[in-house]
């Protein structure tokens, strides 16, 4: 039989996805799951993004460039000069959503054996990316007793080595919800600049903030123009995950150049998805104001009800919609696939992320689960009932 290759055997299984076929398997079987699994909105996409596809009248479905449509990146320089960021159309690569974007980023600037360094825990594409271009991972941890601050910056410089390509934050971060501050990010430009490395900076969730925080991209840091690249899409920022639209902003020509050869390689963008992206961003302040304050209140609600659960830690999380919650049991693996094959109360389960899969350091995060609040706020209320009932029942076996 012909073998599969190492990288193939070697790449994880989703943590938000593996446990799919035990969901569908439930929902056979007539059990309603509340999905706290996968951050997808139930935020309504802007109207004027579906009606710019709806009333198209496009007789030919042609490919578009493979830098993406020059109105889309125009209008996308515009809305980065909104906040402050000076960039132009050709400083911007479009692509099929932000994980494209991160798997050309890194193809472009590592070598197989490379090093890319990454707070631990982080989206676990990052690690599936890397894998498929050889490169290995560098953890460096954070901890939710710490509220997952960004570890000193000594700590990184420790870990680098002639082989270390590159830093990659997500801020606001996916799964944990930290916001990196302006100092923060300040202290990561004078590392890569001393070291002569790339800082990636995936700032999908750029709009999400709270308590009065502010995100700080790294396009806004003056001397490091070579070193930054910063990763977007529109899936989350206008509840559009199935256009599948993102892009890579840098001013670094030379990398703009490379990219842009993997870009042709995959021929276009898809057009549809760009001319709903390139409508969307006509969607009024007013829009994020109104999500902005559910999200906060989700949060808010989400966490007051898990900490009312006897052994249930959870840090408040300060940006994006995702938080780290930490568990009385010993494998979340295991225990959330329970809930999906044998626990059920009125005919409903939830269905969570195991955050071990957010983590490359073997053991860490097995007690805990991410959860995306992203369902209306009395959907979550169930859902952290089912989750306090589950865990009483659980305790007892």
């Amino acid at each position: 039989m012909p073998s599969i290759s190492k990288k193939g055997v070697l790449a994880p299984e989703s943590p938000i996805r593996k446990l799919m076929p035990y969901a569908d398997a439930a929902s056979k079987k007539g059990t309603h799951i509340y999905h706290l699994n996968i951050g997808q909105p139930d935020i309504r996409t802007p109207k004027v993004a579906l009606d710019a596809v709806k009333n198209n009248t496009i007789e030919v479905l042609g490919y578009t460039t493979s830098n993406g449509s020059e109105s889309y990146r125009e209008k996308l320089s515009e809305y980065y000069r909104r906040n402050l960021i000076k960039v132009s159309k050709d400083d911007i690569l479009v692509t099929t959503g932000a994980s494209e974007a991160l798997l050309f980023t890194i193809a472009c600037i590592t070598d197989p054996h490379d090093e890319i360094i990454i707070p631990e825990p982080f989206y676990a594409n990052y690690n599936s990316f890397a894998i498929a271009e050889g490169v290995n991972v560098v953890p460096i941890t954070t901890t939710l007793e710490e509220k997952f601050a960004l570890p000193a910056i000594s700590k990184f410089e420790e870990l680098i080595t002639s082989k270390t390509k590159a830093i990659v934050i997500c801020n606001p971060g996916n799964p944990t919800g930290v916001v990196y501050s302006k100092k923060e990010i300040q202290q990561l430009k004078e590392l890569v600049v001393k070291h002569d490395l790339f800082l990636i900076a995936d700032e999908v969730y750029r709009e999400f903030v709270y308590d009065g925080e502010r995100h700080h991209s790294i396009l806004l840091e003056k001397g490091m123009e070579a070193n930054a690249i910063m990763i977007d899409s529109i899936s989350k920022r206008f509840s559009m995950c199935g256009a599948r639209i993102g892009c890579v902003v840098s001013k670094n020509q030379e990398f703009l150049f490379t990219i842009m050869k993997m870009a042709q390689s995959r021929l276009s963008p898809p057009t549809y998805a760009q001319i709903a992206a390139e409508a969307a961003l006509d969607t009024p302040p007013s829009y994020f104001d109104e999500v902005v304050q559910e999200y906060k209140e989700r949060r808010n609600l989400l966490v007051q009800k898990l900490k009312e659960i006897e052994g249930v830690t959870v840090f408040k999380p300060k940006g994006a919609f995702y938080c780290i919650a930490s568990l009385p049991v010993e494998d979340t693996d295991v225990f959330a696939q329970w809930l999906l094959e044998e626990f059920s109360d009125q005919n409903e389960t939830v269905m969570v992320a195991p955050a071990s899969g957010f983590y490359t350091t073997e053991s860490i995060g097995k007690k805990q689960i991410r959860i995306a609040y992203v369902l209306n706020q009395k959907d979550l209320i169930r859902s952290v009932s089912l989750l306090k009932k589950a865990l009483a029942i659980y305790k007892l076996k």
